[in-house]
């Protein structure tokens, strides 16, 4: 999977400057944008002042809260000023997004107080492409952005959303611009970065549905992973996610995790969920690594660290997983991990790990 996000903040924000330099003789200041209660000026401004706070928060290592500064133009700066400030912090975090490491994360608070290099490049794609549909609109004029464009923001931001009849039509419709038919009206939204856990030489990392299709068809779905890497398993569970996301039933944070090694940015194995709890908080789980990866515990300490996160959780109960009768050393993991066999039907054991073990 090529690397991405500093194309796609590249891309939409020449979009922007295009559309909006052919009006930039008009009155941004006395024109609302679209459904916004701010100016068409004030709307541009703030997409500045957001790609600038994501390139300051990506580059330095933001972890508790925004860098704390803001943008401000200088007195009499005209509309054509404003646009060169926009392409300028676009520029900046273009380049923060294509020069970060690969596992760097930093500081945004929705949903789980993270987000990685891709994370902040859809954001401010997101930004760019749904403020300038409003200002577009405020000022009467033509904008729609590239299809691809709205579906990496969906595919990153928006996992837990249906795809609809185009990405553009459905980025609208998710973020209360616009309709879908057999839909209702978004009200209230947010997007959504990945979820990631720590465990003690691992982290878990959520797969998003850009990555898994990548790795369903073949390719490395954006992880550096280690040799005889990704294995069957993870490609099948990424398959599943997909279908998920695709009927509009899939819950982001159960989903499939890549296991990245900490000591150096490699994956090794891939960990997940079935589905999302049942209606007695039960839920199934499935893992594998890399050959070259087993015997050193790693799948183990993975689970446990997911067992953790979910039985904290107030609509999980339990956890249960089923292996094949020969694989023993699968069956190992699980007793390790705290789960107790529960009984052998079909082709193997299955194993059960409630809550408040």
């Amino acid at each position: 999977m090529r690397a991405m996000g500093g194309d796609q903040v590249t891309e939409a924000v020449a979009g922007c400057v295009a559309t909006l330099g052919t009006v930039v003789d008009r009155d941004w200041e006395g024109v609302t944008a679209g459904r916004l209660e701010w100016s068409c000026r004030e709307t541009a401004v703030h997409v500045a002042d957001d790609l600038i706070g994501y390139a300051a928060n990506l580059v330095g290592d933001a972890q508790d809260d925004y860098v704390p500064f803001e943008i401000s133009l200088e007195e009499g700066t005209d509309n054509s000023g404003v646009l060169h400030v926009v392409r300028t912090t676009g520029a900046l975090l273009a380049a923060a997004v294509r020069t970060a490491p690969r596992g760097a994360r930093a500081f945004h608070p929705y949903p789980f107080r993270s987000a990685d290099r891709v994370g902040f490049a859809a954001m401010g794609v997101a930004e760019v492409l749904l403020h300038t549909h409003d200002m577009a609109q405020g000022l009467e004029i033509p904008y729609r952005p590239a299809e691809e464009l709205a579906e990496f923001v969906l595919t990153f931001l928006f996992p837990h959303v249906q795809p609809g009849p185009t990405p553009w039509e459905t980025l609208l419709w998710a973020t209360g611009r616009g309709e879908l038919p057999g839909r209702a009206p978004v009200t209230e939204w947010r997007w959504r970065n990945n979820l990631v856990l720590a465990a003690d030489r691992l982290d878990l990392v959520g797969i998003r549905p850009a990555e898994a299709r990548d790795l369903r068809l073949g390719g490395d779905g954006g992880f550096e992973w280690i040799e005889g890497g990704p294995y069957e398993g993870t490609r099948d569970a990424a398959g599943f996610l997909l279908k998920a996301y695709d009927a509009g039933v899939h819950r982001p944070e159960f989903g499939v995790f890549a296991l990245v090694r900490r000591e150096d940015g490699r994956a090794v194995g891939g960990l997940g969920f079935h589905s999302a709890p049942d209606e007695e908080g039960r839920v199934e789980i499935g893992y594998d690594l890399v050959e070259a990866a087993r015997g050193h515990g790693y799948a183990t300490e993975a689970l446990r660290a997911l067992a953790d996160w979910a039985l904290a959780r107030d609509d999980v109960n339990s956890l249960f997983g089923t292996t094949e009768r020969a694989i023993t050393a699968s069956q190992a993991v699980l007793a390790r991990a705290g789960f107790t066999r529960v009984s052998e039907d079909g082709e193997g054991p299955a194993y059960e790990l409630r809550a408040g073990r």
